[in-house]
C-alpha cells in the first residue's frame, strides 16, 4: 500500500486512476493542476506522484523541476507524449519512470512497485561507513565527520551506491543503469552530480579526498589515505 498523488486534468482518466489505485489498497489524493500539486506535496507526504504533462496551468516538465525543488518523492510521468528526446530529458530532470498513454492499470501498478522498491532501498537495513562518512540507507541520512550532509535524492543514491563498493571502480554505464535506472544517457549528467557531491564533501576533482575519477574507466569512493575506516 502506498500514498499516491495523481496529477491529471482529464477527469475521466483521473477518476479511472483513482478507482483502480484505491481498489489496489493505495491511499489516493488527486489534483488537476500543477500549482495544486505543488501545494499538496508541500503540505502532505506522499510515497509516489503520478504526473501528467499536459496540465492547464503549467507544463508538466516545468512542474517536475519545481517538484524536485520541494521533495525527493518518486515521480512517474504518465502522458501521451512519446518523443524519445523528451523522455530522456525528463528522466535526467528527476523523473523516476515514464509511461506513455494508453497504459493498463496492471502496467502502472508494476512500475509503481518497482519505483517504490528502489526508493525504499534494497539495502535498507544497512549503515555504510567509509572513512569519516556514515550513510544510513534506511533513514536516507549521510554524515561526514559528525556533520550532516544536505544531499538531493540523486546525490544520496550516487553516494550510497559508491559507498557500498568502497575502493571498487564503477563504470559510468553501471552508474547510469543502477543509480539513474537508464540504459543510456549523457555522461555530463554524471559529471554534474559528481561535481555537486564533491563540493558537499569538501573536495575538488583536482584534490580528491573520497571521490576519485579514473579517466576512461570510471569512479570509485574510498577513505582518505590518512583515515582508517575500520575495515
Amino acid at each position: 500500500m502506498a500514498s499516491v498523488l495523481v496529477v491529471e486534468d482529464d477527469q475521466f482518466v483521473r477518476s479511472a486512476l483513482i478507482r483502480h489505485l484505491t481498489d489496489a489498497a493505495h491511499t489516493v489524493r488527486s489534483v488537476g493542476t500543477a500549482l495544486e500539486a505543488l501545494r499538496e506535496v508541500a503540505q502532505v507526504g506522499f510515497d509516489v506522484v503520478i504526473l501528467d504533462l499536459g496540465l492547464p496551468d503549467l507544463d508538466g516538465a516545468e512542474a517536475l523541476k519545481m517538484l524536485r525543488g520541494l521533495t525527493d518523492v518518486p515521480v512517474i510521468i504518465a502522458t501521451a507524449r512519446d518523443d524519445e528526446g523528451e523522455i530522456v530529458r525528463l528522466l535526467n530532470d528527476g523523473a523516476d519512470d515514464y509511461l506513455v498513454k494508453p497504459f493498463s492499470v496492471e502496467h502502472l501498478s508494476a512500475r509503481m512497485a518497482a519505483v517504490l522498491r528502489r526508493s525504499r532501498g534494497t539495502e535498507a537495513s544497512r549503515v555504510l561507513r567509509v572513512g569519516g562518512l556514515r550513510i544510513d540507507v534506511l533513514r536516507r541520512e549521510a554524515v561526514l565527520d559528525g556533520t550532516a550532509l544536505d544531499l538531493t535524492r540523486r546525490e544520496f543514491d550516487l553516494l550510497s551506491f559508491l559507498a557500498a563498493r568502497p575502493g571498487v571502480v564503477v563504470s559510468r554505464r553501471e552508474l547510469l543503469a543502477e543509480v539513474w535506472q537508464q540504459a543510456y544517457g549523457d555522461d555530463q549528467t554524471i559529471d554534474v552530480h559528481l561535481s555537486w557531491l564533491r563540493r558537499k564533501l569538501g573536495e575538488t576533482a583536482a584534490k580528491p579526498c573520497y571521490l576519485h575519477t579514473l579517466r576512461g574507466v570510471g569512479v570509485k569512493l574510498e577513505p582518505p589515505r590518512d583515515v582508517d575506516d575500520g575495515r
